[in-house]
């Protein structure tokens, strides 16, 4: 079996994939009267058409007012308890998806209590889903004027506002939001972003402000302010803003440096280098101070400085990994920005390489540029130091299988699936290709074992294609070693799983045929094949071997002959079945060259010799 062949035959794709399921329904639980509201998250109301147009039409006869606060009705006994009871039904409908049902009773709930909020937001959130906005709008606008109170009515308007784009009324509303609900961000947060998209620099101001005395000064709100400041050319305030910071956490070296940076890139050269070499006096091995020292050189044309720097940061071991990995990013990135060749970049991974890191992130980042250079053999290498330093690393040992495959070393397959198994027992991959190794290097018992080892981790969310071919490796291994019955149950497993699997069908057809068992499933098996690949020479050869079996000699040969024009390889066997089925159509001088084509081409049969010198077929 050749093992380049046998992976392009089986198509096996090995997809990683991160699954991101994400569900969305703005809906909380609303606690209004001692009832709980608010849709279950995660599904759609389906309501039937009849109910949608009901709706529509109640909605179209009823005049749009403008909402004023209206004091509660009062209920009677008899219609709270009923109320109650519809509300709370229409929960439960709607927690079993019966969302027709549930729909029809918030309806009578709001009949007998018009004032409801509760039922309100309830079935603004069906109208919403049933894309009506006008008609969730306006329920949510009462919900709201009746209960002041409840923060997610009000945030549910609002989302709604700003959706539809009123942004005039969804400002009102924030505004009022955020000195009803004062301890609630997402206020501010959604009027931070309405003042932005306006360009109202003065109010984003305040309103960063406000968060800023809610949560304390930190970077992200400074560096927010910085930003607006600059829009509003206002550079003093801007420059003010970052050493305010600094101020409020003297002894964060990092505010120092970020203070350092703005003025570098804004101009201020001198101010910034002053900075850098008071945190480095303070700090020797601060990564941020030591890599922005390095920009300043760079900045500033120095660049014999700018290269001694990096060197500094890059070889410096007290340095973290995580900081010289984030500094060779910016370093590959600028490089490639600038246009500049990869002589520079290599040497200094190299001389990083010099020093053993035990972090693989390094080594793994040298080897993609590398990589991404088209300088593969010398990023072979490294990706071996990665696996050297983390034996997990399945992106570093894939790409090594992948070159090893290419250049047919069975050894190197084996050496890096043998460790794959050990390092990372679930993926089916290394168990894959190691079985295919083994059956090139003749160890038969040993690719039966890994394959069925890789069974055992097999889970419901395996690729049953990937089940499959393992099946079909056990059913090849099994013939091997003479163990048929075993084999043919294998094959069946194999296309239980995967009734397309080609290789499978092929393999057990043609044993059967040898055998002279079950013909008529062995043909079926084998016409499969060839009509899914009709230019295959082995598929072909066991189509005609099988109706050769069956006495369909005159069609066998049409096969046979398709074959040998298909066969790029020149195989001995498709030669010898060739003359045999010649014979049997009588052709027999035809039939004597095939015989010694085959022989010439290394026949190994046992009667080959023999149907030459007796000049006729002898059957096994």
């Amino acid at each position: 079996m050749n093992l380049k062949d046998f992976l392009m035959k089986q198509h096996l794709q090995w997809v990683f994939v991160i699954w991101l399921c994400s569900y969305f329904l703005s809906s909380c639980s609303a606690v209004v009267g001692g009832l709980v509201g608010g849709l279950t998250g995660g599904a759609t109301p389906v309501i039937a058409s009849h109910v949608v147009a009901n709706a529509t039409q109640m909605q179209k006869n009823r005049k749009r007012k403008k909402v004023a606060p209206l004091p509660p009705a009062t209920l009677t006994e008899e219609e709270q308890r009923r109320f109650d009871y519809f509300f709370l039904e229409a929960v439960r409908l709607k927690n079993n998806k019966q969302y027709d049902a549930a729909f029809g009773l918030l309806q009578h709930c709001l009949a007998i209590a018009p004032d409801a909020s509760s039922a309100l937001y309830e079935l603004s959130q069906y109208y919403i889903y049933l894309k009506q906005p006008q008609q969730a709008l306006a329920l949510l606008e009462r919900a709201v004027a009746n209960a002041p109170d409840n923060y997610w009515y009000a945030q549910g308007l609002a989302n709604l506002y700003m959706q539809r784009n009123e942004t005039e009324k969804a400002t009102v509303l924030l505004e009022d939001m955020t000195l009803r609900f004062a301890d609630k961000l997402e206020p501010l947060y959604n009027l931070l972003d309405i003042y932005n998209h306006a360009e109202q620099y003065d109010k984003v101001i305040d309103i960063l402000n406000r968060l800023e005395n809610r949560m304390g000064k930190n970077e992200q709100l400074s560096m927010e302010k910085f930003r607006i400041y600059l829009q509003k050319k206002d550079d003093k305030a801007a420059f003010r803003e970052i050493e305010n910071l600094v101020s409020e956490y003297p002894m964060d070296m990092r505010y120092r440096v970020v203070l350092g940076d703005v003025y570098l890139q804004h101009g201020k050269a001198d101010e910034a280098y002053a900075i850098y070499r008071q945190v480095l006096e303070d700090e020797p091995d601060n990564a941020m101070a030591l890599y922005s020292l390095a920009s300043y050189y760079e900045e500033t044309g120095q660049t014999e400085l700018y290269e001694q720097q990096l060197d500094t940061l890059l070889l410096n071991k007290k340095v973290p990994s995580d900081a010289k990995l984030d500094v060779m990013r910016r370093f590959v990135v600028r490089n490639e920005q600038a246009g500049r060749d990869s002589t520079q970049v290599i040497t200094l991974f190299d001389r990083i390489m010099e020093q053993e890191p035990d972090d693989p992130a390094l080594p793994l980042l040298y080897a993609q540029y590398l990589l991404s250079k088209g300088m593969d053999q010398k990023a072979y290498p490294v990706l071996g130091q990665v696996l050297e330093i983390d034996p997990t690393n399945t992106a570093a040992r894939m790409t090594l299988l992948g070159e090893a495959i290419r250049k047919e070393d069975y050894q190197e397959v084996t050496r890096l699936c043998e460790i794959g198994v050990e390092s990372n027992p679930d993926m089916l991959e290394f168990y894959f290709y190691l079985a295919i190794a083994y059956n090139q290097a003749a160890r038969t018992e040993d690719a039966l074992a890994v394959s069925r080892k890789a069974l055992t981790h097999v889970t419901k969310e395996s690729k049953k294609e990937v089940v499959s071919d393992f099946y079909t490796i056990i059913g090849d291994a099994c013939h091997s070693l003479n163990r048929n019955d075993e084999a043919y149950e294998a094959y069946d497993q194999a296309l239980q799983y995967n009734p397309g699997n080609i290789p499978a069908l092929n393999n057990y057809a043609y044993y059967l045929s040898v055998e002279r068992r079950n013909l008529d499933k062995a043909e079926e098996m084998s016409y499969k094949t060839v009509k899914a690949e009709p230019d295959n020479a082995t598929y072909l050869d066991t189509y005609a071997w099988i109706l050769f079996e069956k006495g369909n000699y005159a069609e066998a040969r049409l096969y046979i002959d398709n074959a040998i024009k298909s066969d790029q390889d020149k195989s001995a066997v498709i030669m010898e079945h060739c003359g045999d089925i010649y014979y049997m159509t009588g052709d027999v001088e035809a039939a004597v060259g095939y015989w010694k084509q085959a022989l010439e081409m290394g026949g190994t049969s046992a009667l080959l010799k023999e149907k030459i010198a007796k000049r006729k077929y002898i059957s096994e």
